[in-house]
């Protein structure tokens, strides 16, 4: 996920479990896989198997889907949140998701991909309105907790299954969780971080621990992730912390918070910071401040076209890419199976989230993320299309992207 305002989530950790994408290892799941919808039986679907270590940029997994498409009932609607906070939902989620439903057998009349632009209220009355017309599986990213239960016991009432998208909704009901693994995220960026100050000769870091918003669960695992690495340089002497704003997801708050510690703390030589968003005006301030590159370390997440030039330009030290494709195609899989009225295989299902407010664990899939810098930013992101070489390589970046191999 590409970190965002997140209104009302119970911050909370999570446990996650997880094995090799191949292997065979338990969903931990009580419910029934279709979550008592009226998807077919499976009885009367074939017997189809996926793992997460098929999907690829191209798509090629998902044609392996069709059976259970031919033998499922209704529809599949998908609920982004919102389309200001993030511009992946816009650019990648809708278009990525629209393919894998697509290359999965489905018409364009058995799903929608709907956007609730900010709005709690929209988002129920997008899911409500889903179920009234026919759907029986419900991929839903919540704006916020308690948005996310209210749809997920409005489609349980009503016999429809929901996958959470990225995002966990703490106390829901929802079937499965579809997401990056979180906290690995925040451990990449956290080794990310070490690297680079090690890299820049940054030799006793006194380092500003900023985090996304309290209330974003995800951003609870971020740091649980990063902090793992960095509390034992802390704890030793070798890092000094610095300060450990509240956090948030907004840029002009994270810039504020920033500007407000490295004024009382003249000290300050690094920042760890959980996305490339927050990440690019505090780098822009730095610059106002006569920082050089390569000299004071600054962490980033999502892999955007300014913080990826913030790392070609050397004061940016790499950014958390998590690829969305994949994300999609297990979205995918997931509602192939629920609408057909199969439980998803093992290799799929590869770990558990736990929900700490409903205290169940939540059989999962579970993406591995990638930390990006110079080094094999032309084998990941651009080789995704996650970014085009003409967007990132202009001006001042065109010499960076040739050392970078970038064309």
């Amino acid at each position: 996920m590409i970190p965002m305002v997140r209104k009302g989530a119970v911050v909370a950790s999570a446990s996650l479990a997880l094995c090799l994408a191949a292997a065979a290892c338990s969903s931990s799941s009580s419910s029934s896989p279709s979550g008592g919808s009226s998807s077919a039986s499976s009885s009367s679907a074939p017997a189809v198997s996926i793992s997460v270590a098929q999907f690829d940029r191209n798509f090629t997994a998902m044609s392996a889907l069709k059976p259970l498409a031919s033998a499922g009932k209704g529809n599949v609607a998908v609920i982004l949140p919102d389309t200001v906070t993030s511009a992946r939902y816009v650019q990648f989620d809708a278009p990525y998701l629209t393919q894998a439903l697509t290359a999965a057998g489905l018409s364009s009349s058995q799903f929608t991909v709907q956007n609730a632009q900010g709005s709690d209220a929209t988002e129920l009355s997008d899911a409500q309105t889903a179920i009234t017309k026919g759907a029986t599986v419900l991929i839903m990213d919540p704006l916020d907790a308690g948005v996310g239960a209210q749809i997920e016991t409005y489609a349980k009432a009503h016999g429809a299954a929901v996958i959470d998208y990225d995002r966990l909704t703490l106390g829901g009901s929802r079937q499965y969780y579809v997401s990056f693994n979180n906290v690995l995220v925040g451990t990449k960026i956290g080794q990310g971080f070490a690297a680079c100050a090690a890299a820049w000769n940054v030799t006793k870091p006194n380092v500003l621990v900023m985090k996304g918003d309290p209330t974003d669960n995800n951003a609870t695992l971020f740091a649980q992730g990063y902090l793992g690495v960095l509390n034992p340089f802390f704890t030793s002497g070798k890092y000094v912390k610095a300060g450990e704003p509240a956090g948030t997801w907004t840029p002009s708050v994270a810039l504020s918070e920033f500007q407000q510690n490295f004024t009382a703390h003249k000290n300050i030589n690094s920042v760890l910071v959980p996305n490339d968003a927050n990440a690019a005006p505090i780098i822009h301030y730095l610059q106002t401040k006569g920082v050089k590159a390569k000299t004071f370390p600054v962490t980033g997440q999502d892999a955007t076209t300014i913080g990826l030039q913030n790392i070609l330009a050397g004061y940016q030290c790499g950014t958390a890419y998590k690829p969305i494709y994949l994300e999609a195609q297990a979205a995918t899989a997931l509602a192939m199976y629920l609408r057909a009225g199969q439980k998803p295989p093992a290799t799929l299902v590869n770990g558990t989230t736990n929900d700490s407010k409903a205290n169940t664990p939540v059989p999962s899939v579970l993406l591995t993320p990638k930390w990006v810098t110079t080094a094999n930013m032309a084998s990941t992101v651009v080789a995704d299309q996650f970014v085009k070489a003409s967007q990132l390589c202009v001006g001042q970046y065109a010499a960076p992207c040739k050392a970078a191999g970038i064309s």
